[in-house]
């Protein structure tokens, strides 16, 4: 079975324009992320999915493969779907182009997991740390059952509680590696929209609860920091130098 990683990087994020292409520690950040994600599948199942061709002219001369998609893409799944369409695999893992801390073994213990339950959408979490407010809403937090399956996904601190005892003494926090068939891409295409949840919570992945989709959240290692806005730059690096990079 074939598996590919597919970066969804997007110019013209809201947020931070041109971010896929900002400078980390004097390279691009998308060119962290697919660095990252070779090592994990080999660099002939690297794809960079982008509207944009600035970014793909930039991932070429690396070495590596772009897939034009459209820039009216609705969400980074969205975009994948259609970029999916163009090529052939069996397990497509969308590896978010803001993660330039990603780890290949994570990539490669989704795609494990997506082998053995193949009929489930799988995604990354881990705990959020000590030096993260769960009340961020740039991070997504997230609320499983006691077998790590999804019960529901918030910017707000989840979940909450009516007498502080029984307060959660840390929160699980969404990471950003996805495993899914190109079905099951297709179908959360065809919704044709975003469901009231994910437009309200800004969280993509909850349109899969909507057309019935079993998700499975898998434990990856701590210390996953995205670049959201323009001030988590200069902590991204920081951190990208502590681990060697």
């Amino acid at each position: 079975m074939r598996t590919v990683v597919m970066i969804p990087a997007r110019y013209g994020s809201s947020r931070y324009p041109g971010k896929p292409l900002i400078p980390l520690l004097g390279k691009p950040m998308v060119l962290w992320v697919a660095e990252l994600s070779a090592q994990a599948v080999g660099i002939d199942n690297v794809y960079v999915a982008t509207e944009n061709d600035c970014i793909a002219s930039v991932v070429k001369k690396a070495g590596f493969q772009a897939i034009m998609t459209s820039d009216t893409a609705l969400t980074g799944t969205d975009r994948l779907a259609q970029a999916a369409e163009q090529v052939e695999a069996d397990i497509y893992i969308n590896v978010q182009g803001d993660e330039p801390l990603v780890d290949p073994e994570d990539i490669l213990k989704i795609r494990d997991a997506k082998l053995s339950h193949i009929t489930d959408i799988i995604n990354g979490f881990s705990w959020v740390s000590e030096q993260e407010d769960p009340h961020s809403v740039n991070i997504p937090k997230v609320v499983t059952n006691e077998s790590n399956l999804l019960v529901y996904m918030s910017r707000m601190a989840l979940p909450g509680f009516k007498d502080k005892k029984h307060a959660p003494q840390r929160y699980k926090k969404q990471v950003c590696i996805y495993a899914f068939t190109k079905e099951e891409l297709r179908s959360f295409s065809a919704f044709g929209r975003k469901s009231e949840l994910e437009q309200c919570e800004d969280i993509e992945i909850l349109r899969f609860l909507e057309i019935n989709k079993t998700i499975r959240l898998v434990e990856t290692r701590p210390g996953s920091l995205a670049v959201d806005v323009p001030e988590d730059v200069d902590k991204v690096e920081a951190a990208m130098k502590r681990a060697g990079f």
